[in-house]
């Protein structure tokens, strides 16, 4: 099942999770993830967003957007996991305009932006970086390199009163519009999978 922009209804009341990502290939790192938050925020689905092109990338060792999407629902098994190119007809490119867009279709679905400790760091370069956290709580996944999270980098240090310890993780994740900003760093195993390292070792994953 894909979320349709015309079927809003259908998703009326839940907590969705947004994972975007180039998914150049999607990974194990990816499901772990995902299964971790899925138990620990109490989500309903989350949502699988395979990025047209990520603005800070370059396509030159981009795999096509059909291929990324099958990847990734190559792995994305579980029935409450969804994989969709939805920036497509949203029309969107950058994260903060995705989110909008999102929750002015999706009125009646509560989103939570996940993402790992690396993109914590460099979302400071992101277009209206700090509308993020203003528009969906978000949940931050520990990642090798930064394990630690909550000192990490610019956005960090700009939110740290919004911040909360990880077994308030489910409460974060229902926080409404006039409670926001509010994020969380989740305590899950570290995963050492990546796909740079995938391309690198497997580089005929692009034919």
């Amino acid at each position: 099942m894909n979320p349709h922009l015309r079927n809003s209804a259908t998703y009326s009341g839940m907590t969705i999770g947004l994972l975007g990502g180039s998914f150049n290939p999607a990974h194990e790192g990816h499901l772990a993830m995902s299964l971790y938050a899925l138990k620990q925020l109490k989500l309903d689905q989350i949502w699988w967003l395979v990025s047209p092109q990520n603005p800070l990338k370059t396509d030159a060792d981009m795999a096509a957007l059909n291929q990324r999407v099958e990847s990734a629902k190559k792995l994305a098994k579980h029935p409450r996991f969804v994989v969709t190119d939805i920036e497509i007809a949203l029309g969107t490119q950058y994260t903060a305009d995705t989110l909008r867009q999102l929750k002015r279709r999706f009125p009646r679905v509560n989103f939570v932006w996940l993402m790992g400790a690396d993109n914590l760091k460099q979302i400071p370069q992101w277009q209206d970086w700090q509308d993020i956290f203003r528009l969906v709580p978000v949940a931050v996944f520990r990642r090798p390199s930064y394990p630690a999270g909550r000192g990490i980098g610019k956005a960090a240090i700009r939110f740290n009163d919004a911040w909360h310890p990880s077994t308030q993780g489910a409460k974060v994740a229902r926080q409404t519009h006039k409670s926001l900003p509010a994020w969380v760093i989740l305590d899950n195993k570290l995963n050492y999978t990546s796909s740079t390292k995938i391309r690198k070792d497997y580089p005929s994953w692009l034919k």
